[in-house]
């Protein structure tokens, strides 16, 4: 359910999963990598023990 919330609200994440699907993938598919890059944000920010920062802000 967390990458189905994801999806609906995180640009990034929807971003991905369109163009994955697209490109032919299976939904299910896509949405276990939708859930494998929630899970790998969230350990990272565990592990560095800083705050979550949404890189698309510091993009050029």
């Amino acid at each position: 359910m967390a990458s189905i919330s994801a999806i609906l609200h995180d640009q990034e994440l929807r971003l991905y999963y369109k163009s994955k699907v697209a490109e032919g993938k299976p939904k299910m598919v896509t949405l276990n990598n939708v859930r494998n890059k929630l899970l790998a944000s969230a350990f990272a920010v565990v592990k560095r023990g800083t705050p979550y920062v949404l890189l698309k802000q510091y993009a050029a």
